[in-house]
């Protein structure tokens, strides 16, 4: 069925991406005479987002036209592995340059090799991962995950609102179109175990514009990440908690954001990932 409704998604072009996305596209670092190859993975194991079908159609569709990275989108975990299964055309993480996890959740399919894999291929092979929305609703159980993605996810007081953002990175490719500040009806998740001491904080919410009177507000600080950038060994790794919606996939500025995201990913823009303080 999953597989249906993205092979769906593609054919009626859902997730369409606005003329002009890819002008002074950036000459790939990748090696000669191929282009990049990205895996998505959107596997859920709990809450199954409406969006995973768009956000996945988006990510083969940036690719696609831009001719920057070919997509092989799945909805299970296989090709999570180094090891060579032995069937016929399969792709293990040695074929892949990046990684997307398109809102991803629960405890995935995976095993402890998969796992040691998956770590290897961004922490030591310095290739790029990209988490969409619910990837960081993710992998609970998995302590080396949530200090490479960031965090976990810990609610979204607010559900799903006109969510006033702040832009923090300017400078930051991924988010540099976005103005100083602006608002996106998107569903903005709370992280847990996350400081921005050890990210870089792209986009955040504006807080003096938030209900705090609310108990599904956890943290004190008040300090509510809506993008960020960060290291992971030498890989390197962006997250954004924009896309809940089907909608969002259809917004020009969302679509670029991912699209540069996944080109930074891949080395082939550059981008800071030290922290800084909030009021940047």
């Amino acid at each position: 069925m999953k597989n249906r409704r993205i092979a769906a998604a593609l054919l009626m072009g859902i997730g369409a991406v606005a003329t002009g996305l890819y002008v002074g596209r950036a000459k790939a670092q990748m090696p000669p005479n191929r282009m990049a190859r990205v895996l998505v993975v959107a596997q859920t194991n709990g809450f199954e987002h409406d969006s995973v079908p768009d956000a996945m159609a988006a990510v083969y569709r940036m690719g696609h036209e831009s001719r920057l990275w070919e997509t092989t989108l799945r909805t299970d975990t296989e090709n999570i592995t180094k090891k060579d299964l032995k069937k016929g055309n399969f792709k293990s993480l040695n074929y892949f340059d990046a990684l997307i996890f398109a809102s991803t959740t629960g405890e995935l399919d995976l095993t402890d090799d998969q796992k040691a894999d998956m770590m290897s291929f961004i922490k030591e092979d310095g290739k790029g991962f990209v988490g969409i929305h619910a990837a960081l609703d993710t992998n609970y159980k998995w302590p080396e995950y949530g200090e490479m993605i960031g965090g976990w996810f810990n609610e979204h007081p607010w559900g799903t609102f006109n969510a006033p953002i702040i832009l923090e990175d300017p400078t930051f490719p991924a988010v540099k179109h976005f103005p100083a500040a602006f608002v996106k009806h998107d569903e903005i998740y709370q992280a847990k175990e996350w400081s921005r001491g050890k990210v870089n904080v792209l986009l955040r919410l504006d807080e003096t514009k938030l209900d705090f009177n609310n108990p599904r507000v956890h943290r004190d600080d008040h300090d509510f990440a809506v993008a960020w950038s960060k290291m992971h060994g030498k890989g390197r790794v962006f997250y954004s908690t924009l896309g809940h919606t089907k909608e969002a996939w259809d917004d020009p500025d969302i679509q670029k954001m991912y699209f540069e995201a996944i080109k930074w990913v891949l080395g082939m823009t550059e981008g800071r990932t030290a922290s800084h303080a909030s009021h940047y």
